[in-house]
């Protein structure tokens, strides 16, 4: 494999640039700011050499940032279509009191870079062809169906797609316009918005209220023979996974994404308290000076969360290196989905959701 200095300078000569490689360039820099409803904002990046991103519509970037002196990773989506290589964005609604979207929304300006890892992820309709689809999002869940359905539009592919989108209110609605413009230009592409409350749009026709299954099948009566992409807060997706349930859906045909993996990353954990696992592994954490013990078939991260700790995480499949750690001391299996990179793993890092103990472990945290 050529060294990347000879992989650029042969793209140059060819004049097509190569694809982004996270591992040997991980920087991109923000090229524009773009508001796109009071309280979301989309970010567009560029790498800082010409290159093409490659990805499938509905994968998500790792974000590497230091924010007050910490290192944090954070996953997001990506909003743009793979059919639009030369840039990709992100489109992040600011949380109360979240560190990273506020962090987001008021420093990083056009200019600045940041550290990514990916694209990574298997939330995707391109892995899941089908003859009709329903896309079903909640408030900032739109952003992987977004990419999916500008995929779409740009190859200009026949398709079948009714997209209803929950909000709280018609000016929380997210891409409103854009929707509506991929509606007009593609034939089989439909629109439906469904709102809490009116808001300050008193003469809003559309249904108000929250998602039912007879509303559903007023939209999209033919919901039952469709693929079923769903993204949104748990609570919105587990109502959907209900409505669908109860209606008799065949539920191979459901995929779903998930901004709050934390919580169900809690649930698979293995109840098992420490003090009680008699075979295994001592992993201790250094900085916080707690040692627990993991059994054989525990990774260290189910083994944390048997013991009370809370780590940070995000897919608990290592494919979002959300909750990457130094191991200063022994040696783990580890089976990771991209979520990673060889320099880092040569440097003693590694990612706890997908890692179980070969030694006692200690940990630089």
């Amino acid at each position: 494999m050529n060294a990347p200095n000879d992989r650029f300078a042969a793209a140059s000569w060819c004049g097509l640039p190569p694809l982004w490689n996270s591992d040997e360039d991980d920087e991109l820099v923000c090229s524009q700011r773009r508001q796109e409803t009071h309280d979301v904002v989309t970010f567009l990046f560029r790498a800082r050499r010409p290159v093409l991103f490659r990805f499938l519509p509905g994968q998500f970037l790792t974000l590497e940032l230091e924010i007050d002196g910490e290192s944090i990773n954070r996953c997001y989506t990506i909003s743009s279509p793979p059919t639009r290589p030369d840039t990709l964005s992100i489109t992040v609604k600011r949380v109360p009191g979240g560190k990273v979207s506020n962090w987001l929304h008021d420093t990083l300006q056009p200019g600045m870079s940041v550290r990514a890892l990916g694209p990574s992820g298997e939330f995707s309709a391109s892995l899941h062809p089908a003859a009709k689809y329903l896309f079903l999002s909640g408030g900032s869940g739109v952003t992987p169906l977004m990419s999916m359905s500008r995929s779409m539009h740009d190859l200009a592919q026949p398709c079948d797609v009714v997209f209803v989108h929950s909000a709280r209110t018609p000016k929380d609605i997210v891409f409103r316009r854009e929707l509506g413009l991929i509606a007009t230009n593609q034939p089989g592409f439909r629109t439906a918005f469904v709102c809490e409350q009116l808001g300050d749009e008193p003469d809003w026709s559309a249904p108000t209220g929250r998602l039912t299954q007879s509303l559903l099948g007023a939209i999209a009566p033919d919901f039952a023979e469709r693929e079923v992409f769903c993204c949104g807060p748990e609570p919105y997706m587990a109502a959907v996974r209900a409505l669908l349930e109860a209606a008799g859906f065949d539920m191979r045909r459901y995929h779903e994404e998930s901004f709050n993996f934390g919580a169900a990353a809690e649930e698979e954990a293995t109840p098992v308290v420490a003090a009680e696992v008699a075979e295994g592994f001592d992993v201790q954490f250094a900085k916080s000076g707690v040692t627990v013990r993991c059994a054989p078939e525990q990774t260290v991260l189910e083994a944390a969360r048997a013991a009370g700790l809370r780590l940070p995480v995000s897919c608990t499949k290592g494919m979002c290196g959300t909750c990457k750690s130094k191991l200063t001391s022994g040696s783990v299996d580890m089976k990771h989905g991209g979520g990673i990179r060889q320099r880092e793993i040569d440097q003693g890092m590694f990612l706890p959701c997908c890692s179980k103990p070969l030694s006692d472990l200690v940990l630089d945290r």
